[in-house]
């Protein structure tokens, strides 16, 4: 356990010694944070002035809360494949990585070390993000529930996002191949649940093969075990391949 908080922690750091991090974290907050006005300034200009008179009533948490953790899981399936690319690959481009599986450490503390630097950095951005919804809560009542639970969901996404850019990138010897497959493959989930869900071909194992699926139940407020169970599995499967795959380069 030592040595891959060791590791992780070394990695984690490492992210921060280069501008990536510090650029994608800035521009990832820019981006969220000129939606969340947009959404609050839609709200009370829009749907609160509709609700004016009537019985039914939507809240805050409804409309700006859920969204922004929703654009914050689109945004990262971008991004995430960027953080993760050089895992991996990097090591093998800069030829470290024989030195890494000679070290006297076994395959699974490297890919957990490599992988805990990852939800690390995952924990901050889900902490960032939701600094805004909270933020709001010196103005009107929110439902702290679907807040957690969406924050929950964000951050299963994201770290399932993560195992698998941490498996496409031990493939491969380029950081940008690594990126662009670990995005092909995030987008073909997202493009199963699109298919699965279109009135001409529905199918419900489609459905829940996409992760994003699983995560709307987050954002709505249900906390299901059965979408807890998908993301780990998910999570334990891509972690088993990513040690297989650097068994197989002894």
């Amino acid at each position: 356990m030592n040595k891959i908080s060791l590791i992780g922690l070394t990695e984690f750091k490492r992210f921060f010694n280069s501008p990536l991090a510090w650029s994608i974290l800035a521009i990832l907050q820019f981006i969220l944070a000129m939606m969340f006005l947009l959404l609050i300034d839609g709200f009370i200009t829009g749907i609160q002035t509709e609700m004016v008179g009537q019985d039914v009533s939507i809240g805050v948490t409804d409309v700006v809360v859920s969204r922004i953790y929703l654009w914050a899981g689109v945004i990262m399936l971008v991004v995430m494949p960027i953080l993760t690319m050089r895992s991996f690959a990097e090591e093998r481009m800069n030829k470290t990585l024989p030195l890494l599986i000679s070290s006297p450490i076994s395959f699974i503390q490297l890919v957990l070390g490599k992988y805990l630097a990852l939800v690390l950095l995952v924990i901050v951005v889900v902490v960032m993000v939701s600094l805004m919804p909270l933020s709001l809560f010196i103005g009107t009542e929110l439902d702290y529930g679907r807040i957690a639970t969406s924050a929950l969901g964000l951050f299963l996404l994201l770290t399932s996002f993560a195992a698998a850019g941490l498996y496409i990138s031990s493939l491969t010897s380029q950081p940008i191949i690594a990126a662009i497959a670990s995005f092909g493959l995030l987008l073909l989930l997202v493009v199963l649940y699109i298919s699965g869900t279109s009135s001409t071909n529905a199918s419900e194992l489609f459905v829940y093969l996409s992760h994003i699926s699983h995560f709307f139940s987050f954002t709505d407020g249900i906390l299901n075990s059965a979408d807890i169970a998908y993301y780990l599995i998910f999570i334990l499967l891509f972690l088993v391949l990513t040690v297989l795959r650097l068994d197989s380069q002894r």
